[in-house]
């Protein structure tokens, strides 16, 4: 039976980070204050979804486990061209919706009416992205004119789920840093849980075990250094943290919204990484340590 954390006004009936399914009831009284993925029904506070439990304070929500991705202005994405219009491309951004890239938003180059499109974007090219444009109707639109967006060459494609991606990459990229450093390899993590990576064979392989495990385990505590081991076992060598522990990493985890992709993407062209500014959740997090 779960440990009950007694308050003046409710009680709390399901330990933070713990599972929770739809029709669990989390938290009696009127003391708690239900978010995304929990509701009220009189003086209970039920859970709507399956997912881990997240209590900010007196604010109760659900991270979820699983789900497509919804896309969301500004979100940095990989997205894969799935056919070629008269006005632009149509793109895969692993969603429950297409994307189209318009000619003005393909290239900062003039590109002239009747042009062969395929001398920028081919069949079955993948492609770093900013969606510019959600509409009321699930229209998207996206863009390859910015820091970092391009078409992506060589490498390999792996998929993850995207309410794990804020894990994947830790706080101000430190997850995805501690994997990059260990294996050489270079990594693009996309908002919509599309990841790129490329180095070496046998290094390409242990960065998607290390990118595996922590996706799996990313409702665990000390979830990095448990992918630190990991790494030294796989690669012989030492690993270096970076200054976030993991401690900071779950303050970071327990900051995620209901669909994970809430954090703006500032894509590091040099070095292949997806970095996101964690500036207010770094400062919620100094205020509750």
């Amino acid at each position: 039976m779960n440990e009950k954390v007694k308050n003046k006004m409710g009680e709390l009936l399901v330990k933070d980070r713990e599972i929770v399914v739809p029709g669990q009831i989390i938290a009696k009284g009127l003391d708690f204050l239900p978010s995304h993925g929990t509701y009220r029904l009189n003086d209970d506070v039920i859970a709507n979804r399956l997912g881990m439990l997240s209590v900010e304070g007196k604010v109760i929500r659900t991270i979820p486990m699983s789900g497509r991705y919804i896309p969301q202005r500004n979100d940095t994405i990989i997205g894969k061209v799935a056919d070629i219009l008269m006005s632009g491309w149509l793109f895969d951004i692993n969603a429950p919706y297409t994307a189209v890239l318009p000619l003005k938003d393909a290239s900062f180059d003039f590109i002239a009416k009747g042009a062969d499109l395929t001398k920028y974007f081919n069949l079955e090219d993948y492609a770093v992205v900013k969606v510019t444009n959600v509409t009321s109707q699930n229209l998207v639109d996206i863009s390859v004119k910015g820091p970092g967006l391009k078409r992506l060459r060589g490498g390999r494609i792996i998929y993850a789920n995207s309410h794990k991606v804020p894990r994947i990459i830790g706080k101000k990229g430190s997850m995805v840093s501690m994997v990059k450093r260990a294996t050489d390899c270079k990594i693009v993590v996309g908002q919509n849980g599309v990841i790129w990576l490329e180095g070496s064979p046998e290094m390409e392989v242990i960065a998607i075990s290390a990118i595996k495990k922590i996706e799996q385990e990313s409702h665990i505590s000390g979830l990095t250094d448990r992918v630190k081991e990991f790494l030294e076992k796989a690669t012989g060598k030492p690993v270096v943290l970076e200054e976030f522990d993991d401690q900071r990493n779950d303050q970071y985890n327990n900051h995620e919204n209901n669909n994970g992709n809430n954090h703006d993407g500032n894509y590091d062209d040099q070095d292949h990484s997806t970095d996101f500014d964690n500036s207010k959740y770094a400062q919620k997090g100094e205020q509750n340590e």
